[in-house]
């Protein structure tokens, strides 16, 4: 990783499109009333990369055989991937806002289902049930001779759940080298830090135990979110290696002061007041400001 070059003018394009998809995504919440919005905040930059960068996917074409597969495990945070979509057009703001859990013509609801909307690979909400879902897409891959990618994305609060656990010891079992797990490690969640409901530390080492191959970054920093990304060996289902699991240390509530670190934002609304103040922040979140 050390021996990545990354291009910086793209890390600055990257970086924009984080404050951008941050404006969006409080907008979004102030309009539908609930979200997860310390978690959402802390994921930006990871999913921005994958998104926009580092991801093979169209988002003209969200069931392309050939994309890789994004699969959101915390999937109380889909807000987020909501708002990434509908910058890339695949749907108005105004119209995930109208047609988000309404009675008879919901679409979006705070937690992901795969059967109304396209882009979405696997529906969420029962914390710990993507990453064995994404799994067994790794495994598919390797079974159909398939090249893509399965990226799937945990929060560290979720990572008390067993069933993560099985499908970690699974994929170091099959050295399922075209398996990529990240985990949103911002340290808290719903009732408090992580060290005090269910301990983590030491990850890394705990993975590497379970055949993985392990990366720890500054999850907020869109170079080193970038330097992993680019780090990453090409996806080959006939090579069997240890799957790569990427921690990413970031900060609940990025880039909103009175949201940052702070477990009273894991979940709820945002009033009028609140979203000023949080657009203020994100402005001011630029380098160099």
């Amino acid at each position: 990783m050390n021996n990545v070059k990354i291009d910086m003018e793209m890390v600055n394009e990257l970086e924009e499109k984080c404050i951008k998809i941050r404006k969006d995504l409080v907008n979004f919440i102030y309009r539908i009333g609930m979200g997860h919005l310390g978690g959402e905040l802390s994921m930006v930059e990871v999913a921005v990369a994958l998104y926009y960068k580092y991801m093979k996917y169209d988002p003209k074409n969200p069931k392309w055989e050939e994309r890789d597969r994004f699969v959101l495990s915390k999937g109380h945070c889909s807000e987020t991937l909501y708002t990434i979509f509908s910058d890339l057009g695949m749907y108005t703001m105004d119209y995930m806002v109208d047609h988000f859990e309404t009675l008879d013509t919901a679409v979006f609801g705070m937690h992901s289902n795969r059967k109304y909307v396209p882009a979405i690979e696997a529906s969420a909400g029962s914390l710990g049930h993507g990453f064995p879902i994404a799994l067994g897409m790794a495994l598919a891959a390797r079974k159909q001779n398939k090249n893509w990618r399965t990226f799937v994305f945990v929060g560290d609060g979720e990572m008390n759940e067993g069933t993560n656990w099985e499908a970690i010891m699974a994929a170091g079992h099959y050295q399922l080298g075209n398996l990529v797990a990240i985990v949103d490690k911002n340290g808290l969640q719903m009732t408090g830090t992580t060290s005090e409901v269910m301990g983590l530390d030491p990850l890394d080492k705990k993975l590497e135990a379970f055949g993985w191959d392990v990366i720890e970054i500054d999850g907020n920093d869109m170079k080193a979110v970038c330097e992993a990304f680019a780090s990453l060996p090409a996806s080959d289902p006939a090579i069997r290696r240890r799957p790569i699991f990427v921690i990413a240390n970031t900060t609940k509530g990025k880039c909103v002061d009175f949201m940052e670190g702070n477990v009273k934002w894991h979940g709820g609304g945002i009033a009028k007041q609140q979203l000023d103040e949080a657009l203020v922040c994100i402005n001011n979140s630029r380098k160099g400001k």
